[in-house]
């Protein structure tokens, strides 16, 4: 696929790789190629792309051209080699461990994950005799401790949904590939390959929700999974052709797109209103804790700095008051919407506990980091001011007189 520009920056890559209007007729947006299925010039040639010996499209549900602009477009951000598309971002993850772990394989994933994610591993790959190891991936000793041969995985978010938790991917990729046969996958949803791109520091694969910024525009459900060409092809020819199904269409891809050419300038935004919206949080008397990765009181600010570009757009916090102060904030909230994603233009406030994580016992909440009195906040890109005086507003509703003394963000972290 042509590419003008291999050695642009990160916007121009973001609109322009991969495409050339003067090879479609002039045409500045990508077609959209509708087709389910695709015409073979002889019998020989159809064969050839069956058995993986010439690279034509012929069925969508393997390859679409489209999809594939996409997906080179993907693996040119992330500075990966290939990238596989999904239908959603539970998707690329289900086909991603569906691929790489067999029956008496041991995954190793961090103590916080995405709740859909955590239902995954227990209630779906755990019961096919995969081990799967809740491991404080902080602590690189007991990470150590952990690792056995059968170890095959090491999968993690970071920052963590939805308490912010960082890992230091570098430090685990090392760690990891002590071993010859350990694959690190990160879910890179939280910040795009625009504010971290994981692969640079030492991963094997990053799988996104692109449902969230990287369309930016709460309209598609999408995944990527990016990597290496070989793991790529066995992603896409096992855990997406024949163990998912779990297929991107042709016009989920040309918004995607279209989301990408912006998420430079969104991502700019998205962080500077939170790290003001942060602060007020922060400095406001009503709020018990509150962690985000641009406060220096965030216990892993030092690892933010050295790992991210820019601290992100989500927020978690609590109020004094615990979870009936948190239902009372989000009640009297105006601006921001109660919704449950992330990403969007506009501003989202949700309920872990009862929503997003819902799959975890009350006890596993507990024990994983997630309070239940924790608020998430997608901040969006509306004006900064109207989001905090939305913010003050819903806060002087929650004040109370008698609360218990400040904590910090630490605790959530441990």
């Amino acid at each position: 696929m042509n590419n003008k520009h291999p050695a642009s920056g990160f916007s121009t890559r973001a609109i322009h790789h991969g495409y050339d209007p003067k090879d479609h007729h002039g045409a500045l947006v990508p077609p959209i190629y509708l087709s389910a299925t695709f015409a073979f010039p002889t019998a020989e040639y159809g064969a050839a792309c069956f058995a993986g010996e010439a690279s034509g499209h012929f069925y969508t549900r393997i390859s679409n051209p489209t999809l594939a602009l996409l997906e080179s477009r993907m693996a040119s951000l992330e500075n990966g080699e290939a990238a596989v598309a999904f239908s959603s971002g539970m998707g690329a993850i289900a086909a991603t461990f569906w691929t790489l772990l067999r029956p008496g394989d041991e995954i190793i994933v961090s103590q916080t994950l995405y709740g859909c994610t955590f239902a995954l591993l227990h209630h779906g790959i755990g019961e096919f005799g995969i081990q799967v190891r809740h491991v404080d991936l902080t602590d690189l000793a007991a990470l150590q401790a952990a690792l056995s041969p059968a170890t095959r995985m090491i999968y993690c978010e970071t920052p963590a949904n939805p308490n912010l938790r960082l890992i230091d991917i570098a430090a685990v990729a090392e760690l990891a590939h002590r071993q010859p046969n350990i694959t690190l996958v990160v879910d890179n949803t939280y910040c795009t390959p625009y504010l971290q791109r994981p692969l640079e520091l030492g991963a094997d694969v990053v799988v996104h929700s692109a449902t969230k910024y990287l369309s930016g525009h709460g309209d598609i459900t999408a995944g990527i999974a990016v990597s290496s060409h070989a793991l790529a092809q066995r992603i896409r020819l096992q855990g997406l052709k024949d163990l998912t199904g779990a297929v991107m269409s042709p016009q989920d891809a040309s918004l995607l797109m279209r989301g990408l050419k912006t998420l430079a300038l969104r991502m700019d935004r998205h962080c500077s209103s939170a790290q003001a919206v942060a602060e007020a949080l922060q400095a406001h008397p009503a709020v018990q804790w509150v962690t985000y990765p641009g406060l220096r009181s965030f216990p892993q600010y030092a690892l933010a700095k050295r790992q991210m570009k820019l601290p992100g757009g989500m927020i978690a916090f609590e109020l004094k008051g615990g979870i009936e102060m948190g239902r009372r904030f989000m009640n009297a909230l105006r601006l921001f919407t109660r919704a449950v994603s992330l990403g969007d233009a506009e501003s989202l406030a949700q309920h872990p506990a009862s929503m997003t994580h819902s799959t975890y016992t009350p006890e596993e909440r507990a024990q994983h980091g997630i309070s239940e009195g924790l608020v998430r906040l997608s901040v969006g890109l509306e004006d900064v001011a109207d989001l905090l005086a939305d913010v003050h507003q819903a806060l002087a509703k929650c004040s109370r007189p008698s609360v218990r003394p400040a904590a910090t963000a630490a605790h959530v972290l441990r």
